[in-house]
């Protein structure tokens, strides 16, 4: 497995949406979650990319989240389960040019699932962060969860995730990404 960097990696987001986020099993700890995501992203300069799986009936992304997406967040809208059905995804994630994907969002056994397995299969290194992930049901996420991990997902925490791409306490964007931790 190659360590998540800035340079290497980029963070996707997945259909954290106005009328998906209430129906989920644990809306306010994936969201906390997304939230430290979001802001860790931005303090580490690290690349960012947001779907939503049809906006016109489920909406945009939440506003607690919106607010923290600057202009250089695409937020792309999809139709497809998995973010690879999406041409808008595949053209900007190859401008990227990055080799490591860490996935959070909703929901973890339909869209986020799907997502993780395009990615396997398209030769990227993919990482799961089991805390900002969630389903309707509880033991929906955790079947998928299981799932990824025997397909050789890595599946971390978002503390452990965030400090696997610090990797050292004289990051320049240790303070801030510490602070948001605690």
């Amino acid at each position: 497995m190659k360590f998540p960097t800035v340079e290497n990696s980029a963070f996707i987001m997945i259909d954290m949406q106005q009328k998906l986020l209430p129906a989920m099993s644990a809306p306010q700890a994936v969201l906390d979650r997304n939230i430290l995501l979001l802001n860790a992203a931005s303090a580490m300069n690290a690349d960012v990319l947001v779907t939503e799986q049809y906006p016109k009936g489920l909406g945009n992304t939440v506003p607690e989240l919106s607010t923290w997406l600057d202009e250089s967040v695409s937020v792309i809208a999809k139709t497809s389960f998995s973010v690879f059905g999406s041409a808008e995804f595949c053209s900007k994630l190859l401008e990227r040019k990055r080799e490591v994907l860490i996935f959070s969002g909703i929901e973890a056994h339909v869209c986020v699932l799907q997502s993780v397995f395009d990615a396997l299969e398209r030769g990227y290194e993919v990482m799961v962060v089991a805390d900002a992930v969630c389903s309707r049901k509880a033991a929906d996420c955790e079947c998928a969860l299981q799932m990824m991990r025997a397909r050789g997902v890595t599946v971390l925490n978002s503390e452990s995730v965030l400090f696997m791409m610090l990797r050292d306490a004289a990051n320049p964007a240790f303070k801030a990404v510490s602070k948001l931790v605690k």
